[in-house]
């Protein structure tokens, strides 16, 4: 550890900041920069530098495993519009198996798997309750409204979590001149709350209320089984009364594309549809699907480690002065921590760690998120504490 923190000051010390292994110019600009437009260009840069680089944006920007390249390599495909990519079919039939649901359906992203069960549910002019902070609401570019015609109803829960009463509050009452409510929608794990996880008997005792009120019930899993993982429990258990599900293959689970809705046959049926309508029917789309096989079979059973990481970053964090966070809230592989004593907004603190080669995004003016995923191990969380404790010196220094 002494030895790794005198190469962070070495490296902070060097006088030639051109030829540093991360410069200014290798900047990956992403939504965590405000209104910096992606720059392919820049983005390809990026791909050839990124072997020392500690990347904790999201769980999004893992590479696929020698395993997953050799199996999409050898894949055994067919037209997937038409039915017969055998890969899709093991795949979608698998994912139906492990969460207890009749039927499964292959889609390119989580948020078109979410716009195609809110459009399957909801009709225009129908409102969608959610949490203020979910995916849904904040990161699907509104959507819900713009192609499904449907408005989110927020409610605000504690770190995230939806309670049935909370819901119940923002129900519409059966008047014809209001719009109705047709749909919940919960996310477990709750991504800008910190990655915060909804127990069972919850997720269940919302279910129970909606359904007695015709209510529908959708959960945005997209780190399910991160939250199985914090919870113990299974994901066909943490799902059994939802009527739909999301979950996605390429974020903590290291798949490079893909995610998968599950519900009842006749729910898939009409989700095809709305998948070809939105563009998302893919053709020999077995080459992707191989590497979710092998992400749906193998990897939850190691998402403990990256838990295990988050912890441990967030209590690391926590000792840093000027940065605040509560360890014991951190449940899954989500750390979101507040830098406002800093002086730095938090797009300031990571433009900062960016060219030391520790890669972090902003969620608020002062919120920073990092995520530990299947590419960072130990050993790169520690030096991005060192980083981020010099950083953070070096900018309270100069601000003092």
């Amino acid at each position: 550890m002494d030895r790794l923190r005198l190469k962070v000051k070495e490296a902070f010390n060097t006088e030639d900041t051109e030829n540093t292994e991360f410069t200014e110019k290798s900047m990956s600009y992403t939504v965590a920069k405000g209104n910096q437009p992606v720059d392919p260009d820049q983005v390809a840069e990026v791909g050839k530098i990124t072997a020392g680089v500690v990347d904790l944006r999201s769980d999004t920007v893992t590479r696929p495993t020698a395993e997953m390249r050799r199996a999409m390599a050898e894949a055994e495909v067919g037209d997937d519009v038409y039915g017969e990519d055998p890969t899709v079919n093991r795949l979608e039939k698998r994912a139906a198996e492990i969460f207890g649901k009749e039927a499964a359906l292959f889609v390119p992203t989580g948020c078109m798997g979410n716009l195609i069960c809110i459009k399957v549910w909801a009709h225009h002019g129908d409102e969608v309750i959610c949490e203020e902070r979910s995916h849904v609401n904040l990161y699907e570019l509104a959507s819900m409204s713009a192609i499904a015609g449907c408005m989110p109803r927020v409610a605000r829960g504690e770190d995230g979590i939806l309670t049935w009463k909370q819901i119940e509050a923002v129900i519409r009452p059966k008047i014809y001149y209001d719009s109705q409510t047709a749909l919940v929608c919960l996310e477990n794990t709750s991504n800008m709350a910190g990655g915060t996880v909804y127990p069972t008997a919850e997720v269940d005792d919302i279910c129970d209320h909606a359904h007695k009120m015709g209510l529908k019930v959708h959960l945005d899993g997209a780190r399910i089984f991160n939250a199985a993982t914090a919870l113990g429990d299974h994901v066909a258990v943490m799902t059994r009364k939802v009527d739909s599900l999301m979950f996605c293959l390429s974020k903590g689970l290291g798949a490079p594309v893909g995610s998968m809705i599950a519900g009842k046959k006749a729910f898939i049926e009409k989700g095809r549809v709305y998948r070809k309508m939105f563009g998302g029917g893919m053709r020999q789309a077995g080459v992707i699907a191989a590497a979710g096989l092998i992400a749906l079979e193998k990897s939850p059973a190691r998402l403990h480690i990256d838990q295990d990481n988050a912890k441990r970053l967030a209590e690391g964090i926590a000792e840093i002065p000027g940065l605040a966070i509560d360890p014991k809230k951190v449940r899954s592989n989500i750390v979101i921590f507040d830098c406002s004593k800093t002086g730095k907004t938090a797009v300031e603190l990571c433009d900062a760690l960016h060219p030391h080669g520790v890669w972090a995004q902003d969620t608020a003016l002062h919120s920073v998120r990092v995520v530990t995923h299947c590419d960072v191990d130990r050993a790169g969380i520690e030096r991005a504490l060192v980083v981020l404790k010099e950083v953070v010196a070096r900018t309270q220094k100069a601000g003092a």
